[in-house]
């Protein structure tokens, strides 16, 4: 079996900066799985995954429009403090999800003021080169569910209650 449309595959990755410095492994955990074709992760990636096999071990480096984009200025915003009451002490690079005209949205806050809180909407990955050292361990077809719902289930896939 291969990397193809509809097959979920398995895989073990270690991701690394343009610098080579590691910033995530999935190494000592279990293998992410994800649906191949459905924009599950990023598109570098899953390009590079396509037409591989169990066992396939290769290094790919993803230019930031293939991975999370590049950055946006305008996504870094100034919040009034007063609009997040409820969260309780907010701190610099704290993760919160805020309520927008689109829907939520999940941004970093920079810097906390008096009245305001300076935060960014970029992906924290997002303008970045990086690059991913991959093992697959595993294909197989999608169930019947996992087609519908546009993603793997169980073990490294997504859960449903």
């Amino acid at each position: 079996m291969i990397a193809e449309k509809n097959m979920v595959v398995s895989f073990h990755y270690t991701l690394s900066d343009a610098d080579g410095v590691e910033m995530e492994s999935s190494r000592e955990k279990e293998p992410m799985s994800y649906l191949h074709g459905a924009s599950n992760i990023i598109p570098g990636l899953e390009q590079a995954m396509e037409g591989r096999a169990v066992g396939d071990s290769f290094s790919v480096t993803v230019d930031p429009e293939n991975a999370y984009g590049i950055r946006n200025d305008n996504n870094v915003q100034r919040v009034p403090l007063k609009r997040l009451k409820g969260i309780g002490k907010i701190l610099p690079g704290q993760i919160l999800n805020l309520q927008t005209q689109q829907g939520p949205v999940q941004v970093t806050v920079l810097k906390v003021g008096r009245f305001n809180v300076d935060v960014d909407g970029n992906h924290p990955l997002a303008g970045k080169q990086l690059t991913f050292d991959v093992e697959i361990t595993g294909i197989r077809e999608a169930t019947e569910d996992e087609s519908k719902h546009g993603h793997a289930h169980g073990p490294g896939g997504h859960q449903h209650d």
